[in-house]
């Protein structure tokens, strides 16, 4: 087992990270100052009350504070999310996101380091736009058109960082969840392991933070039905994309975007991480990956069928994928599926 899975069945039944108190013996004066209300009723495109005991009854149901003697404690949850500044809660300061960008491919020049400010879902669109905002764009000569497209889909990031923001470790100190841009790659990196294998991220689903994902949900920052990673990958082959990586480190989880590169410079694990994927993402639309599926899905012709073959060998070689139907002598017309089907 993961240090995470022992963790989590050491810690059952004590007390979840996020429903501890982030400010105590707040009045109702003092929590409209430190939490974004408005924000909680637009997400969610309710009227706001008309009075300020309705909107807090409205968070102590969503128990994103809590009645005690008279006065109200702020949720880890509640500051998390909806705080105005997280500088204002201790335990919170330091789960701000932080945005670096490099000179070029290495870590030796940066370029910015900036960290937000705001709560997780107010500050989730800001956080996007800041985000791509930094993301050179490039230029796509069509048949009459000169028109440019972010190095990376919007989709792709959206879903990553939202992804990261959701599954982390909060009981990790001294860490963040960093989005870090490279000339050649994003990365996202999130505090703590994953539950799941990154080699099923696309068909499985297991979500750290409960509470946090379903509010995340309902405000319409993510889906909790696990269907982010699909989309990511999706993405990334209909923008031509290298497949992204899914890494796991000591304590903490990365996902890599790699910008555009041609076919003839990807890599032997490149080319076998995309058949991978492709493999993946086909299951689970309820179809199979063929050889020309694969071909299609690098844009090559038809001439080109031996290479693929030689990529979908080098597949079910690493035991990654397998023919659909064992026994068939034709590998032409042959189908593959995830090794875990």
């Amino acid at each position: 087992m993961s240090e995470d899975r022992l963790r989590k069945i050491f810690d059952e039944g004590k007390p979840d990270w996020l429903a501890g108190s982030a400010r105590d013996n707040c009045t109702g004066d003092e929590l409209v100052q430190l939490l974004d209300t408005q924000s909680y009723f637009d997400l969610l495109k309710l009227p706001y009350p008309a009075t300020r005991d309705a909107v807090l009854e409205r968070f102590e149901k969503e128990k994103l504070i809590l009645a005690i003697g008279g006065k109200w404690n702020i949720t880890r949850l509640g500051a998390n999310l909806f705080a105005k500044r997280l500088g204002e809660f201790e335990d919170l300061a330091r789960k701000a996101p932080r945005v670096i960008v490099y000179a070029g491919q290495s870590k030796l020049q940066t370029r910015l380091d900036q960290s937000g400010g705001k709560g997780y879902a107010v500050g989730f669109e800001g956080l996007l736009e800041f985000v791509n905002g930094l993301i050179p764009a490039n230029e796509i000569i069509g048949q009459a058109l000169r028109t440019e497209a972010k190095m990376f889909p919007s989709l792709a990031v959206r879903e990553l960082v939202a992804n990261a923001l959701i599954h982390q470790d909060f009981v990790e100190t001294g860490t963040s969840v960093v989005i870090e841009l490279y000339s050649d790659r994003l990365e996202i990196t999130s505090p703590g392991r994953p539950f799941i294998s990154p080699d099923r991220f696309i068909d499985e689903y297991q979500s750290r933070n409960e509470r946090l994902a379903d509010l995340m949900r309902r405000l319409g920052i993510c889906e909790e039905k696990g269907s982010g990673v699909d989309k990511v990958v999706n993405a990334a082959e209909v923008y031509q994309l290298p497949a992204p990586d899914f890494r796991v480190g000591e304590r903490h989880t990365i996902s890599v975007l790699y910008a555009h590169k041609l076919f003839e410079d990807m890599d032997r694990e490149e080319r076998i991480r995309a058949c991978y994927q492709h493999c993946c993402l086909r299951y689970v639309m309820n179809q199979k990956m063929t050889n020309q599926s694969l071909r299609d899905r690098f844009q090559l012709p038809e001439k080109k069928s031996a290479t693929i073959s030689q990529i979908i060998s080098g597949a079910v070689d690493s035991g990654r994928i397998k023919l659909d139907a064992p026994d068939q002598s034709s590998r032409r017309y042959a189908k593959y599926v995830p090794f875990w089907a």
